[in-house]
C-alpha cells in the first residue's frame, strides 16, 4: 500500500484529462447534450471538441449520434459503463483528496 500522492499516478488518464473531465462532467449532469453546446460549456475549440470526443467515444466512455440532413445535429451522451467511470473517477478523486489532506508521514 503506497501513499495517496503514488496512488494519484494510477488515475484514469483517459478521462482526467482536463478538457475529458470537463466533458464527460457535464454530460454526467444530463442524459445527452449536442457538440455546440458541450463547446460552449467547455470552452474548446471544434477541432479539440472533436479530437477529445471521439478518444472518448473510442475507450467506450461516451456515444455519439449524427443526426439530421439539412441541418447536421451532433448528440452526446454518456455509455451506461461511462456514467459509472465517471463517477468512480470523482469517488476516487474525492478520496485521494481526503487521503492526502490529512496524510502523514510514517517518519514524523
Amino acid at each position: 500500500m503506497g501513499t495517496p500522492f503514488a496512488d494519484m499516478t494510477g488515475i484514469d488518464r483517459l478521462v482526467h484529462d482536463p478538457s475529458r473531465l470537463a466533458i464527460t462532467s457535464a454530460l454526467s449532469a444530463c442524459e445527452s447534450a449536442d457538440f455546440l453546446y458541450l463547446q460552449r460549456i467547455t470552452g474548446l475549440s471544434k477541432g479539440n471538441l472533436s479530437s477529445h470526443l471521439a478518444k472518448l467515444e473510442k475507450g467506450g466512455i461516451v456515444k455519439i449520434d449524427k443526426t439530421g440532413e439539412r441541418r447536421p445535429r451532433t448528440v452526446v451522451s454518456l455509455t451506461k459503463p461511462g456514467r459509472v467511470i465517471v463517477t468512480e473517477h470523482w469517488n476516487r478523486l474525492i478520496s485521494l483528496h481526503e487521503a492526502a489532506r490529512t496524510w502523514t508521514s510514517p517518519e514524523d
